[in-house]
């Protein structure tokens, strides 16, 4: 069964891969990855928060120089908690393009226009087939209106297009008022992928000890009709390549979203709990669906359920939100 797909302009035997993850941080663990058949392998961000902290420590220790003793062993603070600062990733990076034949998809998150945006061009030379584009910005100041948050991305996306030559995959949250609108500026802005949709860890209160504390909660289904309602929305009206992360576990959530437009299925959450090896499961499952319901290929099936082709467009509209507010019965 012809399961292969074009991803970012990228030849894809299959559309699973792992998704953003620590799993990129062991090379042993990437292997067994590639060994378990992903098509690519994405990295994990870089933040813009890592590479500007490490240029203000490096300004520091070269600008200061009273008071200091020659046989100091470091003059940076220590790091902060991250697995790879921007040296180190770049250096992984190198190491994982030695170690398996797949594509290497580099990713990069910030939200204003330094000197950390250099880094797309740094992750090409480095090898990188791709970029994924980490936008999350979290606008607290009340002075910030919406239209500035989506135009600074929009702006963002260009400047990274201007530095490199590989394809750029812009990775979304869904809180924006006119998601389809923001979807064709960064299809204007030259976005070779939409990535749909960022997971946000949200903090939890501690009401005993009064602290904020850092939750970690994988994943469920549950999440997968978000997503599965904006891929069907944009797929086939959008040029750039659509991706689906968040809320895929079993085979059928592989198949709904295929049928939805993905034209790649990115896993984290199943791997974390079931190890790299699902990723065969996966792949298996999915063609023998395609052979007993008689596709040709998975590019028949993609986009089979989508807004332009599903046989009631409007379940993915209003109209199923006002059905199913009347569908309780007690």
């Amino acid at each position: 069964m012809d399961l292969s797909v074009k991803y970012l302009g990228l030849n894809l035997a299959h559309p699973l891969m792992p998704g953003a993850s620590p799993f990129v941080d062991d090379l042993d663990r990437v292997k067994r990855l590639e060994d378990a058949g992903a098509s690519a392998i994405v990295m994990h961000s870089l933040f813009e928060e890592q590479i500007s902290g490490e240029e203000v420590a490096t300004a520091r220790a070269t600008e200061t120089h009273a008071n200091s003793s020659g046989e100091a062993s470091s003059y940076l603070p220590d790091p902060p908690d991250f697995r790879l600062g921007p040296d180190e990733y770049l250096e992984q990076l190198r190491k994982l393009k030695q170690t398996v034949r797949v594509p290497v998809v580099a990713s990069l998150n910030g939200t204003t226009r330094g000197g950390w945006l250099r880094f797309a061009k740094l992750m090409q030379e480095a090898g990188a087939d791709a970029l994924e584009l980490n936008v999350y910005d979290l606008a607290t100041d009340f002075e910030t209106r919406g239209d500035a948050v989506e135009e600074r991305m929009v702006s963002l996306v260009q400047a990274v297009k201007k530095d490199v030559t590989i394809p750029v995959a812009v990775k979304l949250s869904p809180f924006y008022s006119s998601l389809a609108n923001v979807a064709r500026r960064l299809e204007e802005a030259g976005a070779d992928g939409l990535v749909l949709f960022n997971r946000f860890y949200q903090p939890d209160i501690n009401v005993e000890e009064l602290e904020v504390e850092r939750a970690l909660q994988l994943s469920t289904s549950s999440e997968l009709p978000l997503r599965l309602r904006w891929l069907a929305i944009l797929s086939g009206r959008v040029r750039p390549s659509l991706a689906v992360t968040g809320g895929v576990h079993t085979p059928v959530d592989v198949i709904k979203s295929v049928m939805a437009g993905a034209h790649a299925v990115q896993l984290v959450s199943a791997l974390l709990q079931r190890g790299p090896e699902y990723l065969r499961v996966l792949r298996a499952e999915l063609a023998r669906f395609l052979e007993e319901h008689e596709y040709e290929s998975l590019e028949q099936m993609r986009g089979s359920m989508d807004l332009l082709a599903c046989p009631d467009p409007k379940a993915y509209e209003r109209a199923n939100y006002m059905h199913m507010l009347q569908s309780w019965r007690f």
